[in-house]
């Protein structure tokens, strides 16, 4: 099972390598405004999943969701710490 330190370590290790063939490597050069309408349209289907379909389901939608956070986070070279600072 992966965690949340670890998906972050390993999407910071595709962009440093610059791995082309990365969908994540592509979303940080396509920018900020290109991840933030990703993230906006994960949220709200984490909302319609919570909602109207299951657990499961929701879960799978929060997954997503977490994932273009951190490709955000990435993106605007934020790191972990940054983020916890503000829990």
């Amino acid at each position: 099972m992966k965690r949340f330190e670890d998906l972050f370590q390993e999407l910071k290790d595709k962009i440093d390598r610059q791995d082309t063939e990365s969908g994540t490597v592509q979303a940080v050069h396509a920018g900020s405004h290109e991840i933030g309408k990703k993230i906006l349209e994960e949220a709200g289907e984490v909302w319609m999943a919570a909602n109207y379909e299951t657990r499961e389901r929701t879960a799978e939608e929060i997954s997503q969701l977490i994932y273009h956070i951190q490709v955000m986070m990435l993106a605007c070279d934020l790191s972990l710490e940054d983020i916890y600072r503000h829990l």
